[in-house]
């Protein structure tokens, strides 16, 4: 990496069009996100999250409008930037006849590293899932499932990584799980862009939120800072009760990471349970 490109940041959107026949779906979208921060992509179904995510992956061309990803440009230099990013979809796309480290051994052979199993071993351990490493992925819950899709996806330690709406489909304790395993993606210098529809997601991970709407960036700044878009609130006392979620997980637990390992079993449990039957 040259001097510029790592004082730019990680990503760079200027301007970016695409449109399918006659749907046009982006319409000039422009943000940067800088390096090791969260950046969230807030919208509704439809509002092209996905289809920017797939442009700046290099899996679909712009009409118009230039990306920069890892200082490549995302239209001359599709290779380099295919080096500098790992993309994780909508759907875990884990080889479940394998087992969670076979999964994991696998990647690391195709992309042609040194000691896969260790690289493996180190994986499961980061991500909490040493004890069902051995067991088909098929046995897994939907959380440990997304959370060995997200270990597969940083195989090679890429310095940016896509989570396009990474919680979809999952219950409220997986989402915990998934949530705190991006937290800790950051925590260690990679730059995640994460698309989502929740909003409660991108209030509590996101650095910057920006939010795509009509297919233009409407809005585009920390959570502080877009609080501050509508009045002060009136300060009055009312009585807080406790959100369904909150109380969900106070009955079965948080979800945290010491109480992962415990999740998991009784997920396998009950799985093995139902197949047995």
């Amino acid at each position: 990496m040259t001097i510029d490109q790592a004082l730019a940041p990680a990503i760079q959107v200027q301007g970016i069009e695409k449109s399918f026949k006659d749907l046009q779906v982006l319409r000039g979208v422009d943000f940067d996100v800088q390096r090791g921060t969260i950046f969230a992509l807030l919208g509704s179904n439809g509002a092209g999250k996905t289809t920017l995510v797939r442009i700046l992956s290099t899996l679909l061309n712009a009409d118009g409008g230039t990306a920069t990803v890892h200082g490549f440009d995302v239209a001359e230099h599709p290779g380099d930037v295919r080096e500098s990013i790992s993309l994780t979809g909508q759907f875990a796309a884990v080889d479940e006849v394998l087992t969670g480290r076979e999964n994991l051994v696998l990647v690391a052979k195709l992309r042609h590293l040194k000691n896969p199993g260790a690289i493996a071993d180190d994986l499961l351990a980061r991500f909490s899932l040493s004890e069902a490493g051995n067991r088909k992925a098929s046995t897994y819950s939907g959380g440990m499932r997304r959370r060995l899709d997200i270990a597969m996806s940083l195989i090679g330690d890429p310095p940016i990584i896509f989570l396009d709406e990474p919680t979809t489909g999952l219950d409220p304790q997986a989402r915990v799980e998934v949530w705190r395993t991006i937290e800790q993606l950051a925590a260690n210098g990679t730059t995640v862009l994460l698309t989502t529809q929740y909003l409660d997601e991108a209030e509590h991970l996101a650095d910057r939120i920006a939010i795509l709407h009509e297919g233009t960036i409407i809005q585009n700044g920390t959570l502080a800072e877009l609080k501050q878009l509508l009045p002060p609130a009136k300060v009055e006392y009312v009585e807080k009760q406790p959100s369904l979620e909150e109380v969900f997980l106070a009955l079965v637990g948080d979800g945290g990471a010491g109480n992962m390992a415990e999740t998991d079993r009784t997920s396998d449990t009950v799985q093995a349970e139902g197949n047995s039957r």
